[in-house]
């Protein structure tokens, strides 16, 4: 049983992630077919974030009210229909449109896991199984490299996403079937207006915002460089082939897999000797902004290899929500999740929108494209180095236990 659970959310999650990050691999398709500028690409692939991010709020009323398993399932089921949209779409509103239904379908697919697991596993279990999700996060981001670019060749763009939209089915009725029911007879909703007074205490407390300031611009830009950006560097600014550019996203998808992995044994081995979450961000983010930096500055064939790194040292932010989450009472741990997760993709589709606007405005001023590229990088890196800077010098405390 306990496997069974674990599995019928993971499949979800496993498609929400092959989701958000296959557009890094059909990018020169749909700009092809349809002749996208970076803006136009940028926005397309951050609708999938807006359409997230725009689903947080009431995500977590809906699953107080009616638990995982019927959140889930039902919204999966939306999340192919965007599958079907964009399988169909004969130009950009109807990408668009498609990107932001997926975005909204899989919403639910991590939130709705960590509240099941919740119910159903002990304590000490919670951490661990929040790592193998992302585990299996990782795996689906995996499938959408060379998998999706050589299913390209067989069924085109338009069979991908044909394809996903049969698995999310799959993927909805194994939550509906399989998954048991008892988790959702034991929820306790609380009155509306309770639920919306418990997100403005959320939002109105300053160490939510000192690390969600930081959250939203460092993680956001590296979501959307994995979920879209790094393919076209690889392509346009490297010069690399397209097979041979999904190759690199795959080791740079199974390096930062592995990266999870050992994060989760080196954490507790870092609290024994002292180490604050303040500190592994800082080390984090310190190491994260001079990667982006070589990124952007050396021009040699082999700088791909500094996206591995950079895979790595990212996966740090991974301990920032939960950290934030339990500096709040018990009855607001849910809410809080689910508010820090609607800033951190909110910031990834600013980011993966605004990311392709600078490159087109570097290209307005006369820039190549390979130096609109780096240029753009190169203000992101400064854009980065103010809520970091933020999060150093504001010393306010998270409020006292209990």
């Amino acid at each position: 049983m306990a496997l069974r659970v674990f599995a019928c959310f993971a499949g979800g999650y496993f498609m929400s992630y092959a989701l958000r990050s296959v557009n890094a691999v059909i990018a020169p398709e749909l700009v092809a077919d349809f002749g996208l500028s970076h803006a136009q690409l940028g926005s397309l692939s951050s609708a999938y974030f807006f359409g997230f991010a725009l689903l947080q709020l009431p995500l977590g009323i809906w699953l107080d009210r009616f638990g995982s398993r019927r959140t889930d399932s039902s919204l999966l089921v939306v999340a192919a229909a965007g599958c079907v949209t964009f399988a169909l779409a004969q130009n950009v509103a109807m990408l668009w449109l498609g990107r932001a239904l997926i975005g909204a379908g899989v919403a639910g697919a991590l939130m709705s896991a960590l509240k099941g697991y919740r119910f159903w596993y002990p304590a000490e279990r919670q951490q661990q199984l929040a790592a193998w999700m992302l585990v299996v996060g990782t795996a689906g981001a995996l499938t959408s490299t060379v998998p999706v670019q050589a299913a390209l060749s067989i069924a085109g763009w338009r069979g991908v996403f044909w394809l996903a939209a049969a698995l999310m089915l799959v993927a909805s009725t194994a939550i509906r079937v399989f998954v048991p029911r008892d988790e959702e007879r034991a929820v306790h909703p609380a009155q509306p207006g309770s639920v919306w007074n418990g997100y403005r205490e959320v939002f109105a407390d300053p160490y939510f915002w000192r690390f969600g300031l930081t959250a939203i611009v460092i993680q956001g830009t590296f979501i959307s460089m994995q979920s879209l950006w790094a393919g076209p560097w690889f392509t346009q600014v490297l010069g690399m082939g397209k097979a041979q550019a999904a190759q690199a996203l795959f080791i740079f998808n199974l390096v930062l897999l592995f990266g999870y992995l050992g994060l989760g044994w080196l954490l507790p081995r870092l609290a024994k000797t002292g180490w604050s979450t303040l500190r592994i961000i800082s080390v984090s983010t310190t190491v994260v902004l001079l990667l982006q930096l070589s990124i952007a500055l050396i021009d040699a064939s082999w700088a791909w290899v500094l996206w591995l790194p950079f895979a790595i040292a990212s996966t740090g932010y991974i301990i920032v929500q939960p950290h934030v989450s339990m500096t709040f009472p018990p009855a607001l741990t849910g809410r809080a999740y689910t508010a820090f997760n609607l800033l951190i993709f909110v910031g990834i589709f600013v980011c993966q929108w605004l990311f392709g606007v600078a490159i087109d405005a570097f290209r307005a001023l006369g820039d190549a494209e390979v130096a609109a590229f780096r240029h753009a990088l190169l203000v992101w890196v400064l854009i980065q180095s103010l809520p970091f800077a933020l999060l150093l010098m504001w010393r306010v405390e998270p409020r006292p236990a209990g």
